[in-house]
């Protein structure tokens, strides 16, 4: 028996932003793919390419100053370093702005009953910038890249959970999985499709080869990314821009001037003390991706004492300020929250999020009640102005109720590798992102979180059991909302990972340009973007 789901094709690739257009009703609707049935979305019509003298100019360079230089090594995991993905590659499939997948390399699926196997029809006519078709045998590298444990990539275990291939031609492609997972197409958005012939020379960063809208024509470390437009790109028209060039400016101050003199005219990467001044400058507007695709956290390693004791971990829930964090340091764009869900995702309640406010007497309380009335503990933090703002404003905090925090500031692509390799100290504040797909990816692939293997070396039988049936079971109704909420209180119960502020991107662009989206993941995508006179 088969079902078959259609979506009508979305010309977006990303979430709306919330001072342009909200989706209706403000919710997101999580299909329950890969369960009883099969689904399937229809092709994707191609758009015409636009007439001379209509439409959006064609030509420009676009400047993007950004506060982390890109990292090859980091290719193939959603990080602070992954703004380029999208410009470089391109991924099978794409979210609209209500999580319904959205044709891009894959312009069709079908589900089997029981979720345990899809068939794609692959795009024809698209070929890597060094002029190779693109074929199935594309897509199965990529997914067994994931698989590689050599690569640090969140969604492995989705990756892993596809078990054998069908080829059916060059461009069709049955993906046979070992159970039924409802975060397939996750994984499908946050997949590149890089060239299998030279992913060695990627990771090293020596040549990106692959099927996006731009070339990568230098990489000048320290300093930034230069592309050029593909010429061969498969949607007719795109891109508008000649070229993008990513530079790197660390400084805020320094960060600021570029935009605010014309020097780049976009930016993600303003903190949030600066934005009131971006506001007030004309030319110049910001805006927030509503998804809540992001958050900032307190992280703490349940294997230092005494943070191995969760009654010393709920007194720094109990102990932070975040609705002055939200306020005074990420300017007002965010959500206060204790738990890591935006309000989009059907994981969201408000019980949830309020469940630890500011009550520095409970966390005195609690930490006199685990035979503590100081503790001294090191706070390791990313080494960037918007981020030590969140790590001293969590010290004055935690000060507060006696705990005394060393910061350990710490550059960007160092902080990821103890992330990823479980070495941080007692205590870290960075950004977690996947809260913003499928409530189920977040427990199963990010880093914080990832039952596991997770940075805070937190293990619980329990945990793991309720995290797979969640990725395994149906993603929605009445058992679906069960598994999600044990999550939630899991999560809030034992307080490894302390969430502070969810939010979104946060975009300061020039006032000319227009048509600059992000994926799920926060990959930048510009094939509509263009500047006006």
């Amino acid at each position: 028996m088969t079902e078959l789901y259609s979506s009508t094709p979305s010309t977006s690739s990303a979430p709306t932003r919330r001072t342009t257009l909200r989706a209706a009703g403000g919710g997101t609707l999580l299909l329950g793919l890969g369960l009883a049935g099969c689904r399937s979305a229809v092709s994707e019509a191609e758009a015409p390419a636009g007439k001379a003298g209509a439409g959006p100019r064609r030509g420009g360079t676009l400047t993007v100053a950004v506060n982390t230089d890109f990292t090859p090594s980091l290719l193939f995991a959603q990080s602070g370093q992954s703004l380029q993905q999208r410009l470089i590659y391109n991924t099978l499939t794409r979210y609209d702005d209500r999580l319904r997948p959205q044709p891009e390399l894959a312009t069709s699926w079908e589900y089997v009953e029981g979720g345990r196997s899809v068939t794609l029809k692959l795009r024809e006519g698209v070929t890597y910038h060094d002029g190779r078709p693109f074929t199935a045998d594309d897509v199965i590298f990529a997914v067994k890249n994931l698989q590689n444990p050599l690569r640090a990539a969140q969604l492995r275990a989705t990756a892993a959970a596809v078990t054998g291939f069908e080829k059916r031609g060059d461009h069709e492609l049955v993906l046979k999985l070992a159970h039924p997972v409802n975060n397939l197409f996750d994984l499908f958005e946050f997949m590149v499709i890089t060239d299998r012939h030279s992913v060695e020379d990627a990771v090293s960063g020596k040549r990106l080869n692959g099927t996006g809208p731009f070339e990568l024509t230098k990489w000048s470390p320290g300093a930034g990314l230069s592309l050029t437009r593909n010429e061969k790109y498969w949607q007719p028209g795109r891109p508008y821009l000649d070229g993008v060039e990513i530079r790197v400016v660390p400084q805020a101050d320094a960060l600021l001037s570029s935009l605010r003199s014309g020097q780049s005219q976009l930016s993600f990467s303003v903190p949030g003390k600066n934005l009131a001044v971006v506001k007030s400058t004309p030319g110049l507007a910001v805006s927030e991706y509503s998804t809540g695709g992001g958050a900032y956290y307190l992280g703490v390693n349940t294997t230092v004492a005494p943070l191995h004791d969760k009654t010393v971990r709920q007194a720094l829930a109990w102990g932070i300020d975040r609705e002055r964090i939200l306020k005074q340091v990420l300017g007002g764009y965010g959500l206060a929250s204790a738990t890591p869900w935006p309000k989009s995702s059907p994981a969201f309640t408000e019980t949830g999020r309020t469940h630890y406010t500011y009550d520095p007497g409970k966390a005195r309380e609690l930490l006199r009640s685990a035979g503590h009335t100081r503790l001294d503990l090191p706070l390791l933090h990313v080494n960037l102005p918007g981020e030590t703002a969140v790590a001293e404003a969590v010290q004055y905090d935690l000060k507060q109720i006696g705990v005394q925090v060393t910061l350990q500031p710490t550059d960007p692509a160092t902080a990821q590798k103890h992330l990823i390799a479980q070495t941080m100290p007692g205590l870290w504040t960075m950004g977690h992102g996947f809260a913003q797909v499928q409530p189920s990816t977040l427990a199963v692939s990010a880093y914080p979180f990832n039952e596991a293997k997770n940075t805070s070396r937190f293990r619980s039988a329990a945990y793991t059991k309720v995290v797979r049936d969640a990725w395994t079971g149906p993603a929605t109704g009445a058992a679906a909302n069960a598994l999600r909420q044990r999550i939630t209180d899991t999560l809030l119960d034992e307080a490894f990972i302390i969430d502070l502020v969810i939010r979104g991107s946060v975009q300061v662009s020039a006032a000319k340009l227009r048509g600059v989206t992000l994926n799920k993941f926060s990959y930048l995508n510009l094939d509509d973007a263009h500047l006006v006179d």
